[in-house]
């Protein structure tokens, strides 16, 4: 039988194959058909295309086993951020926020105020997946208020947690981030004038492009509803008098305060590794947990647990007598969430190793200046893979010497090539089949015929956002 490493003598029909696959998933999710069950299909089509003879192998050994390995890790995030949104909803803070800024700016702020939320969430640590959960009832709130479009959420929300703070500016503790630290020796606040200069300009260009949009639908007479019956509405809450905006604050920022606290606190008390016994009868050996790696993790629940705890404690009546019924609904959201995203995660390690895959890599290796070689080097296979930290990942590792290499011979310093890689992580990658793409749909009930066209301007000013960066060092030296 022959191995992959044999198949690439025929790399153009191989790339050809990765294309193919990757547009029909595209255009199934685009469609609104669930990727549970075309990413398997797209991916295997792929390997049914290069070697027949791997398709078992490769859906067990490999596509399962990344799927699984992400419900395994990420689960857990899912469902309490799941929870946290539906106590936030029930409780009426969700309520009582939106209609605090609605009175304090006006309804034409409902934009920026979703923006400005889900911004300080995601600087704050909170898991971009997370913080779906956790605005979501809040934006639809203040957007009914403000009657403005619900298509337009999902481009509010991903420009507050998939750009700027997600990998553009300095000290951003989100894993796009953190990954080329390993690489190229720096740290999370590399290049901390590029990275805001950037993250300016995706800022004030993104809110510019949603007022547009939004401005477009007044005039057009458009309201909250009116394209189409909403879809995972919040539930409306009535009785009794709401609680004050203040107050209802305290959830979100407990969830931010707790995973900064978390964070350093988790690795002072376990230290680098934590092990146990789990059995003291057969031949169990120790679990063995390396802290490093669990510790965005630990924080993150840690800290959504703070936040349903603090909803109780100043809404508990508010919220105990529709809890069954709302954690249901949350559990099946997170369920669905989880599970596209999962799956997608898997349709991407199987196309990273295809060989059609390390032909396009190879081809990208040829573009002669070496920040714009990087850039879009992860931009396509950030785009490939459907994943900003796994293109990311991907590209460090199979090209970070000859980017290096490169930069060296350039003068470039390490810190630029950290923030470019880091920025060129979250552009492309927001094609259909992206997770948190779907997430967003799945969350806010939309579909991506209604509200992907946002998402994907977004996904372009990003883009555009990190050759504006790469031009700012040239023309001023500044880093």
């Amino acid at each position: 039988m022959p191995s992959f490493g044999a198949l690439i003598a025929v790399p153009a029909m191989n790339t050809v194959i990765i294309l193919v696959s990757l547009a029909f998933l595209m255009f199934v999710a685009y469609r609104g058909y669930s990727v549970i069950l075309f990413a398997p299909l797209a991916a295997l089509g792929a390997v049914l295309a290069t070697d027949p003879g791997l398709v078992a192998p490769v859906f067990s050994g490999l596509f399962m086993e990344k799927t699984a390995g992400f419900i395994k890790n990420f689960f857990p995030i899912f469902l309490l951020g799941a929870i946290f949104g539906k106590t936030m909803e029930l409780s009426g803070f969700a309520k009582s926020i939106g209609g605090g800024i609605i009175h304090l700016f006006g309804p034409r702020q409902a934009i920026p105020a979703v923006v400005a939320v889900c911004a300080a969430l995601t600087y704050g640590g909170v898991s971009l997946f997370v913080v779906v959960f956790a605005a979501y009832p809040f934006a639809a709130e203040i957007f009914r208020q403000g009657n403005i479009p619900k298509r337009l959420i999902p481009g509010a929300l991903a420009l507050g947690s998939l750009t700027f703070t997600m990998d553009a500016l300095p000290g951003t503790p989100q894993i796009q981030n953190i990954i080329p630290t390993a690489f190229f020796k720096t740290d999370i606040y590399a290049a901390p004038v590029l990275g805001v200069t950037g993250g300016v300009f995706i800022l004030v260009t993104g809110l510019a492009y949603l007022e547009w949009r939004r401005r477009r639908a007044v005039h057009a007479g458009e309201g909250y509803a009116c394209a189409a019956v909403p879809v995972n509405e919040p539930e409306p809450v009535t009785e009794g008098k709401l609680p004050h905006p203040v107050m209802a604050m305290l959830p979100l920022l407990m969830v931010g305060v707790v995973n900064k606290v978390l964070t350093g606190a988790i690795p002072a008390f376990y230290g680098t590794a934590h092990s146990f016994v789990p059995s003291h009868f057969g031949k169990a050996g120790p679990v063995v947990q390396e802290i490093a790696k669990m510790n965005a993790t630990w924080a993150v629940e840690g800290a959504l647990i703070a936040g349903i705890v603090t909803v109780f404690v100043f809404a508990g009546r508010r919220v105990a007598g529709r809890f069954v019924e709302g954690s249901k609904a949350a559990v099946a959201g997170a369920l669905l969430a989880s599970m596209n995203t999962a799956s997608e995660y898997g349709f991407g390690a199987v196309i990273a190793y295809l060989p059609g895959f390390l032909a396009v890599a190879e081809v990208l290796k040829h573009i002669p200046n070496p920040l714009v070689n990087e850039a879009i080097t992860v931009t396509s296979l950030a785009g490939i893979t459907g994943s900003a930290s796994g293109g990311l990942g991907i590209a460090l590792a199979a090209m970070s010497d000859t980017f290096i290499t490169a930069a060296n011979t350039a003068g470039i310093p390490m810190e630029v090539m950290h923030r470019v890689a880091v920025m060129a992580s979250g552009g492309m990658d927001t094609l259909p089949h992206n997770g948190a793409v779907i997430t967003i749909l799945a969350v806010t009930g939309l579909t991506h015929r209604q509200a992907y066209v946002d998402i994907f301007a977004v996904t372009i000013i990003k883009t555009v956002a990190v050759f504006v960066v790469i031009a700012t060092y040239y023309l001023t030296g500044w880093v």
